[in-house]
């Protein structure tokens, strides 16, 4: 009942996070620089995760050295796979004034497909531990707010009111639940199944973060800004390192 009690309380933690729309309301002159800080801090703590926490966990689960690596880099490869699709799917889109739902209905799709992804990975790395569920889900909520800022900002631009945007981007959270009970209910009963997932879930970690959140940092290149990066970051790094003493 522990596992279910905090894997349901971090799943909705992460849930809420889509509501964070409304900080853009309240906010606005300050979301830029908050992004900025977000998404360097998000950096580390996703990098902290998977190497700290994730991969020595994944190398202790397998007799064999070579499993591990394997599934992280089948784990890069996942996500790197998902997020081709989605893109695809949004270029093909047409870019009239006209055609901007489909963009949003797209963007709603993939936001939901990815969340039910992050319920599954909170609960099986609750299965796993507590400890590595806390540090896994703080890893997550770090890279969801972020995300949940552009997306609610792709909603209204596409012709969502405020009120809608907000709805459906929290509509487009609940198949996180959905998939933290599937593992909850599933992973005891599938040989294996934690200790697989985790080391995908490293790979996507590491993809998500030097794919996706790297580059947009290296949009600045002011020399004080590009410092206060690298400091965010090995600060994201230093929390989760110092989380293992939860351990």
């Amino acid at each position: 009942m522990e596992t279910w009690g905090y894997s349901l309380i971090s799943v909705v933690l992460v849930s809420v996070i889509s509501l964070v729309g409304i900080l853009l309301l309240l906010l606005r002159r300050d979301v830029g620089r908050m992004t900025f800080l977000l998404v360097s801090f998000a950096v580390g703590g996703l990098f902290g995760d998977a190497f700290i926490h994730l991969l020595p966990e994944s190398f202790e689960s397998f007799d064999n050295a070579l499993v591990p690596p394997l599934l992280v880099l089948a784990g890069i490869l996942l996500f790197f796979g998902m997020e081709k699709v989605l893109r695809w799917h949004h270029h093909h889109q047409p870019d009239s004034e006209t055609h901007l739902h489909p963009v949003v209905t797209m963007n709603l799709v993939g936001d939901a497909a990815h969340n039910f992804v992050d319920g599954m990975i909170i609960g099986a790395t609750y299965l796993v531990s507590v400890p590595l569920g806390l540090t896994t889900t703080l890893a997550i909520l770090l890279h969801e707010i972020p995300q949940e800022m552009g997306d609610f900002g792709i909603l209204v631009h596409g012709g969502l009111s405020v009120r809608r945007a907000l709805l459906f981007n929290f509509l487009s959270a609940i198949p996180a639940i959905v998939g933290t009970v599937l593992s909850l209910a599933v992973g005891p009963h599938v040989a294996g199944y934690s200790s697989i997932l985790v080391p995908i879930t490293a790979g996507g970690f590491i993809y998500i973060a030097g794919s996706d959140l790297i580059p947009e940092l290296h949009r600045d290149v002011s020399v004080g800004r590009s410092l206060l990066q690298f400091g965010i970051i090995i600060l994201g790094l230093a929390v989760m390192a110092a989380l293992t003493l939860i351990e």
